[in-house]
Formats: structure tokens, C-alpha cells, sequence
């Protein structure tokens, strides 16, 4: 089975559709938990309690191939499946995720289904630095990983690198070629940097430092895995 974390703002909707393609209805999408609209008690709780539920139950999950979405990895850990679990994922730099995730949210609100912590946003006109300062979002790929160690996972995609990542993964993880596609990007394109200024930049990094950390490590990984060892 294959565990696909979607953390906000990472490609995971492009990524998505390329599961779709290839998994079909073995596919389940679970994006209920809304993770970083809940308290870290909550949160937490949740993915333990959901965790011990699927390694005591019959979960259902029989014919499901691929589980994606917005979750903590803590969830499915404990999830016994004979083939076992490959966990894959997609990381962007901390500073561009955070500011993506800003103005996503302020272009796209729907009050009736947004969370929480979105209508918050939204509805008192937080600015992008009180959106990238604020506790609030604070160290978000932490806040999934409570828990998992990055090196739990099988495969961890830089989305700077999309179209030559996907690759990987298909040739790596399925043993097939994969299409690259594009979705839920800004308007200005999935390359578009959204903060220039340097000050501001060093500001976020040292604030979401744990977040800095984690990414610099999946920069590594990559490394490690490129042909040639870091030359391709």
C-alpha cells in the first residue's frame, strides 16, 4: 500500500491526479482530519486514536492501494497490510509553501466549507506576515510529522524539481512511467516567487526553523538518490 501525505501547498493536488491515473478506484482519498485547523492536543489525539483503530479493526481497506491526502503519517503506522507500506510525500521550500498557501487561501474562500483557521484568515485580513509569523502555521511539516521520521518514508519529491521528480517516483516506487500535470497553481504559474525581499525571507526561515531543517534533509535524500550520486 502506498501512504501519500499531501502537506498544504506541495503539488499534491498535481500529484493527485497522477495517482488517479494510475491507481483507479484502488485510490482513497482522505482529507477529513484538517489537520492545522485543530490544536496540536486535538490533532495529535486524533491521529493516535485513528492509528490504534486500524491496527485493532477491520478497517475496511481491503482493496485500497493508495491512501492520499491531509493526514498525519502517525494515522496509517500501525495499519496492518501484507505487502506492506511505502509512505511517500512532497516538500517546497518552507518560505515559498508559506506564502502559496497565503494567497491560495485569500483567492479561493468559500465560507460554507472552509475551516476554521482559513475563515480566520480571511475574514480579519491577516497579512501575509502575520500569516507567515503567527503560531498558527508554525513549522507545518513538523506539525504532520509528529510523531514519523522523515526516513520513514520511501520517497520524498522536492517540488521545485516536479516534472524530473515524478519521474523518479514512477520509475522508483511503481515501475512506470508517469505524466507530470499541473494543478492548483498560482496564477502566475508553479514557478513564481512570491517574496523577494531577503530580510523578510531570513525572518521566516529562522521563525519556521524545524520546517528549514526538514527540508534541507529531503534535499539530501534527494541528492542521495540521483543518478550519478548528486551529478544529474
Amino acid at each position: 500500500m502506498l501512504i501519500s501525505v499531501h502537506f498544504p501547498k506541495t503539488a499534491g493536488s498535481s500529484f493527485l491526479v497522477a495517482l488517479e491515473s494510475y491507481f483507479g478506484q484502488g485510490l482513497l482519498q482522505d482529507y477529513a482530519d484538517r489537520p492545522i485547523n485543530r490544536t496540536a492536543l486535538r490533532r495529535n489525539a486524533q491521529a493516535v486514536y485513528a492509528g490504534l483503530r486500524n491496527a485493532m479493526a477491520r478497517t475496511g481497506l481491503e482493496k485500497v492501494a493508495c491512501i492520499h491526502g491531509h493526514f498525519l503519517p502517525l494515522k496509517y503506522a500501525l495499519l496492518p497490510v501484507a505487502a506492506g507500506k511505502t509512505y511517500v510525500a512532497w516538500m517546497r521550500d518552507p518560505v515559498e509553501r508559506l506564502a502559496s498557501h497565503y494567497h491560495y487561501w485569500v483567492r479561493n474562500y468559500a465560507p460554507r466549507s472552509a475551516g476554521e483557521l482559513h475563515r480566520r484568515v480571511v475574514e480579519e485580513a491577516w497579512s501575509l506576515e502575520r500569516f507567515c509569523l503567527g503560531p498558527e502555521l508554525r513549522n507545518v511539516y513538523s506539525t504532520f510529522l509528529w510523531g514519523f521520521s522523515l526516513r520513514r518514508f520511501g520517497f520524498i519529491g522536492i517540488t521545485e524539481f516536479y516534472e524530473t521528480e515524478i519521474e523518479q517516483f514512477a520509475s522508483r516506487i511503481l515501475g512506470v512511467p508517469m505524466e507530470s500535470n499541473w494543478k492548483n497553481v498560482s496564477p502566475n504559474g508553479p514557478r513564481h516567487v512570491h517574496i523577494t525581499d531577503s530580510a523578510f525571507r531570513r525572518r521566516i526561515e529562522s521563525y519556521h526553523d524545524k520546517d528549514m531543517t526538514l527540508y534541507r534533509q529531503a534535499l539530501q535524500l534527494r541528492q542521495q538518490r540521483l543518478p550519478g550520486n548528486g551529478r544529474g
